[in-house]
């Protein structure tokens, strides 16, 4: 390839759609095979909807920076003491004065030890995620992301990478330094398919009376056993077998967190790619989140979407080839200097580089 010439291309693209050189910082995209740069999105043309996930404190002034860096679709995330009706019709009228609707939104009620290791209580929790959905489905929100991984430890420590810090996460640091037993037993693989299929079953048929897409993010970082509990959702086979518990629901699918699945690389059982053709083109897809990172496991840093060993571009170009209709937003962003808050910079840098991909895949 001649990257050279790549660049005036996208310099040139980059001039025409007027973005400037504050949105041309964030749109370099990885090279690869088949990698091309471009510029804006024109959505008219392709179903996938630029996002960003937004915790419920946001200001007004983090609301019109969003507005102003091209944000129209937000997820919303609670915490366990909020979400009812009342508060998510009030952010939703608070986001509408910034032309920013609510894709779809997270409840911390399904991420209980009693639900996940299928304890004592767990009816309780499930009886209030089951009414956070059908309150999300009548103010039209119609996604719901959920996972089911106990007992994670996310990173073994940060980095400077590029000189922005990100997550990192090293196999060996974790076994050797920081892995130990959770709970007062071990948890197997069976103890939390159990637990898995008691919940989807409670829950599955009040999102679909709701009108809710359940979209299930795999287990982060994708290790088959952590501190002593099983991890179901690690490879691919423990997708197959989530869709045939849910018996064919078109209210089952997934949030494909494309950087969880890179961590895995050629352990998951299916690339990424794959898992796009897979369940993208059965409409299975509903939330994705666009993450890279620097390799696969035993070892990974975090990445900005271009500064990682996945062609994000070329995952793009999937997504629409197989007609997916999902938000697409940015996860786990790493910080840029001077970045606080809702991290600002690197929010902008990485929707500019999403918007860029999407118009040159739209071309």
């Amino acid at each position: 390839m001649d990257i050279n010439k790549s660049r005036r291309e996208f310099i040139k693209l980059n001039s025409r759609a007027g973005l400037g050189a504050a949105l041309s910082l964030g749109a370099l995209s990885t090279y690869g095979n088949n990698t091309e740069l471009g510029t804006e999105l024109n959505s008219s043309s392709v179903d996938l909807k630029v996002c960003h996930r937004l915790k419920t404190n946001a200001t007004d002034s983090d609301l019109l920076f969003l507005k102003q860096i091209g944000v129209e679709w937000v997820r919303l995330e609670f915490n366990a003491n909020e979400g009812s009706k009342e508060h998510i019709q009030a952010l939703q009228k608070k986001l509408g004065q910034f032309d920013i609707k609510i894709y779809s939104a997270t409840h911390t009620s399904y991420a209980t030890k009693e639900i996940h290791l299928g304890l004592e209580g767990r009816d309780k929790d499930i009886d209030r995620y089951c009414t956070f959905l059908k309150d999300i489905g009548e103010l039209g929100i119609n996604t719901a992301a959920y996972s089911f991984h106990s007992a994670t430890t996310y990173s073994t420590g940060f980095i400077q990478r590029r000189g922005y810090t990100a997550r990192e996460f090293d196999l060996d640091i974790f076994r050797n330094k920081l892995e130990m037993q959770r709970y007062d037993r071990e948890y197997s693989a069976e103890d939390m398919w159990n637990s898995y299929t008691y919940f989807i079953k409670a829950v599955l048929p009040a999102a679909e009376k709701a009108g809710v897409n359940l979209a299930l993010h795999p287990d982060d970082p994708p290790l088959a056993m952590m501190n002593g509990v099983a991890k179901i959702f690690s490879h691919a086979d423990g997708f197959k077998r989530a869709e045939k518990i849910a018996q064919g629901s078109k209210n089952w699918g997934l949030c494909f967190c494309a950087g969880t699945w890179a961590e895995g690389g050629v352990e998951m059982g299916m690339d990424v790619f794959e898992m796009i053709r897979e369940y993208g083109r059965k409409g299975k897809i509903f939330e994705v989140h666009f993450r890279n990172v620097s390799s696969p496991l035993p070892r990974f840093q975090e990445t900005f979407p271009d500064d990682g060993y996945l062609d994000m571009h070329q995952l793009m170009k999937e997504l629409k080839n197989a007609k997916v209709h999902a938000a697409v937003m940015a996860d786990h962003i790493p910080k840029l200097d001077g970045d606080q808050g809702i991290l600002r910079s690197g929010t902008a840098y990485c929707i500019s580089n999403m918007k860029t991909i999407l118009t040159s895949i739209n071309k």
